[in-house]
């Protein structure tokens, strides 16, 4: 806890000792890496410091987009190729929700920044970013959860939306407090509540399309259980789902009796095939995602397969399984 402290009050005086701060989270924005941007952009505006969020995703889901539409005239947000324009020699950049350079918005922009912060609940790795000074807390819900502590620690008044913002991404990532939820999630969500989070708008913003909840039930009735533990469903071939859609489907196996994690996959609508993995906690997921290039921690994981087709990537997913 006098670590957490210390790193903490280190990282408050690097914010108010920059010129400016540039803020970035993983490719393919979810509410949690969205709503941690908007909160360390608010820590930023209480320290009367310039900021400014990068997303260099064209394309975003149902959630993220709802969000970006209302903030769009709160935040400045710019793609990273935009960067030089407000560059400065004391800029520095903040990383959420990911530590590895591989899944950034842009990894080709490290370069301009020697003072790098990271707040992450992933799982650390030999691919994670050296050189940082960084909040890596596997056993915080979310990335929002983090910067949440920060804000109160920090003592930064929110505004009523970004409050919610950030609540939206707590909600998203505990599938609505079921997993990775303790005593300190609660706190945060009760502390952003005080804040002026509007529940109401969270669920907004988590509505689901029915065409999408359709084929994800296609999906869903084609479950099979290996090792009376896991749950594994592969989409038909002929079929390509959104990323968020694969992550909601394993998330919802991982609701059934017995199951101790649930793996899904399915040809992606931006190509590839995807998967999508979750856990009580008994199953490093993220392990067995590395396995075939991805990664995550002992909850959630993730792998974007690029070349190689559905079936081959189901084939090698069920020899990994078998000897777990």
């Amino acid at each position: 806890m006098e670590i957490i402290m210390k790193i903490e009050t280190r990282i408050k005086r690097l914010i108010k000792n920059s010129k400016n701060v540039f803020i970035m989270a993983h490719k393919n924005l979810d509410l949690d890496a969205l709503g941690a941007c908007i909160g360390v952009a608010s820590i930023c505006n209480g320290f009367h410091k310039k900021n400014y969020i990068i997303i260099d995703d064209n394309r975003h889901e149902l959630s993220v987009g709802k969000v970006l539409k209302e903030l769009q005239s709160d935040y400045s947000i710019i793609k990273s190729n935009e960067i030089p324009k407000y560059h400065q020699r004391n800029s520095m950049l903040i990383i959420v929700d990911t530590n590895k350079a591989q899944l950034l918005q842009n990894d080709k922009i490290l370069h301009y920044f020697n003072k790098i912060i990271i707040l992450d609940h992933h799982q650390e790795t030999e691919q994670t970013i050296t050189k940082t000074i960084h909040i890596i807390n596997e056993k915080a819900s979310s990335a929002c959860e983090i910067v949440t502590n920060l804000v109160e620690n920090y003592h930064i008044k929110l505004s009523e939306k970004a409050a919610t913002y950030i609540l939206a991404g707590i909600v998203l990532d505990t599938n609505n407090f079921v997993v990775k939820t303790n005593t300190k999630t609660y706190q945060a969500a009760y502390y952003l509540a005080q804040q002026g989070a509007d529940p109401t708008k969270v669920q907004y913003f988590l509505k689901q399309d029915i065409k999408d909840y359709i084929m994800r039930q296609k999906v869903i009735t084609e479950v099979e259980v290996i090792e009376n533990k896991y749950a594994f469903s592969t989409a038909p071939d002929k079929l390509k789902y959104k990323r968020e859609e694969l992550a909601k489907i394993a998330d919802t196996l991982l609701l059934f009796n017995i199951i101790e994690a649930s793996f899904v996959l399915g040809n992606r609508k931006d190509g590839g095939v995807g998967l999508s993995a979750r856990s009580v906690g008994t199953v490093n997921v993220g392990e067995i995602a590395e396995n075939l290039g991805g990664g995550g921690d002992n909850y959630d994981a993730a792998a974007h397969i690029l070349d190689k087709g559905l079936t081959e990537v189901e084939e090698e997913l069920r020899k990994i399984l078998n000897f777990c």
